[in-house]
Parts: structure tokens; C-alpha cells; sequence
């Protein structure tokens, strides 16, 4: 089983039928729809076969509404309930190749009660990089993932955001995270970490996600291996990450190879693009 511990979010897309005119209305399809980095890996698991847990946390009122929403896609959900903080919320500005995010990560951003009974069956772990852009949660994600190691679990982290990731400083996050077995970033990520060499330092495996011209995995010791995209029609890339990094596990779990492994992953974030939203129909 694979854990993961990530954020929940109520998304709101949105999708300019047209060009957007400056400081008057524009013509758009909007849907609200659950998502978050992790709870969207964790349901792409979910929906691939891959037994998997999910850790996080929301507004208390919103606990049965998000794990039902998990359920539905076979995510064993432990949400934990905030009676202060609402749940994380994100606007989203979408084209078809491209995105503009609007974050508030409410009580996303305070997940602070990670118990060791989470591991208990688990054999990887998946930490979404939205929890070690705060320090409080940053604490607790990385607690469980020692405890993690110390057990022989493998662990792996997205680092999820470009801009947040610049905020918290390459360096930190490379300390952070130093020994996880593999890390899924990025292109533009990837340069903000250092590259190749910086990453392979770190880590045994690093996929860098291209969206539509695929993928390269590196690994230590080995050439990098080009895995091409697939195409899609897409309407909406939100979640192409989180699937990528669900499909690439899921494969793992199954002990496929690297190249099984990261064909997998693209195949997976090809058809998330195809609909609005980061989950699975």
C-alpha cells in the first residue's frame, strides 16, 4: 500500500471561452471540484488499482464530503478535521496548455498530527511538496518520513510548485528531502533544484516531467532515459502532474521497470488533461 500525505483543496476552474478582456466580463465555463495536489495522487492511485492511504487536513464541516469524494475513487482517507481553518480553496485560471493558479491553503497548510499508524501495511510513501512550504506541517511531513526510512519504506516528494518552491530557497528543499528515492519535478522546477547533477546528488530517480513532449527519468550511474509524450485533446492541464506521479507509482507497485514505469506515468497525465479538473471521472 502506498501512502500519501498532500493537501486538500475545493478548486474552482476556470476556462475563458475567448480572449479575457481586461477590466470588463469575459464569456467562461466554471466548475467547482475537489482537488489538491495529494488527494488528486491519491486518487489517480486509487482509480489505477494501486492500494493507497491518504493523510491530510480540511475544516471539520468538510471531512465527510472530501472522504466520501476519496472513497469513491478507493483512497483509504484519514482526514483530519479543523474547527479554525477552512479548507484549502484554489482558483484556476485555464487554457489549454497553460494555467495561472490562486492559492489560499487553509488548513492544508496545518497538518501538524502525523501518527506512525499511518505506515502501518504501507510500503512507500509519497510526500506532496505543498506540505513543506510551511513550517508546521514541513515538520511533520518530514518526522513520518524518518520514521519511514527507518522502517525500509521508500519515499517520494513532487515539489508541486515553481513559485513556492523559490520562496522556500532550492537549498532547503534539497536538505528537506535529501535521500527520498525519487523525486517527480517539473522542467521548471528541475532548473530551480540545479539541474541533472543537483538532482541525481539527492536522489536515485528523478522523473522531469515535459508535459507534452513527455518525460526524462534520470537516475544515478545511468543516461537519461526520453520517454515521449502522448497526445491528448486537452481542455484542461490541472492534475497532469499528480497523475503522472499516481501512474508511475502505481506501475512501481507493480514492479515494472523504469520505462514501463515512466510510459505509465505519461500515459496517465495524458488522460487527465482531456477534462476539467485533477481527478479522475
Amino acid at each position: 500500500m502506498i501512502l500519501v500525505v498532500g493537501d486538500v483543496m475545493d478548486d474552482v476552474v476556470v476556462r475563458p471561452r475567448g480572449d479575457v478582456a481586461a477590466d470588463s466580463d469575459t464569456p467562461s465555463d466554471i466548475e467547482s471540484r475537489p482537488g489538491g495536489s495529494g488527494a488528486n495522487v491519491a486518487a489517480w492511485l486509487g482509480h489505477l488499482g494501486a492500494p493507497v492511504r491518504f493523510a491530510a487536513r480540511v475544516a471539520s464541516a468538510d471531512v465527510a464530503r472530501h472522504a466520501a469524494a476519496l472513497a469513491a475513487c478507493g483512497v483509504d482517507a484519514r482526514l483530519q478535521g479543523d474547527e479554525d481553518a477552512p479548507t484549502g480553496r484554489v482558483v484556476v485560471i485555464a487554457g489549454r496548455d497553460t494555467r495561472a493558479m490562486f492559492t489560499d491553503r487553509g488548513a492544508s497548510a496545518r497538518l501538524t498530527e502525523l501518527s506512525e499508524a499511518l505506515l502501518h501495511g504501507i510500503t512507500w510513501l509519497h510526500v506532496s511538496g505543498y506540505q513543506l512550504f510551511a513550517p508546521a506541517s514541513r515538520t511533520a511531513a518530514l518526522a513520518l518520513a524518518r520514521v519511514a526510512a527507518e522502517h525500509g519504506i521508500g519515499r517520494s516528494v513532487d515539489p508541486n510548485s515553481e513559485s513556492f518552491l523559490r520562496a522556500l530557497g532550492a537549498g532547503v528543499f534539497l536538505d528537506a528531502t535529501d535521500g527520498f528515492e525519487l523525486c517527480f519535478a517539473n522542467a521548471e522546477e528541475a532548473d530551480v533544484l540545479g539541474g541533472r547533477e543537483a538532482l541525481v546528488r539527492r536522489y536515485e530517480v528523478a522523473a522531469v516531467k515535459r508535459g507534452r513532449a513527455g518525460a526524462v527519468l534520470h537516475r544515478r550511474d545511468a543516461p537519461p532515459l526520453e520517454v515521449p509524450g502522448e497526445a491528448a485533446d486537452a481542455v484542461d492541464p490541472t492534475g497532469a502532474g499528480d497523475a503522472f506521479a499516481a501512474g508511475f507509482l502505481a506501475a512501481r507497485l507493480r514492479g515494472e521497470d523504469d520505462a514501463a514505469c515512466a510510459r505509465a506515468a505519461v500515459r496517465a497525465a495524458a488522460a487527465v488533461v482531456t477534462r476539467a479538473g485533477g481527478r479522475p471521472a
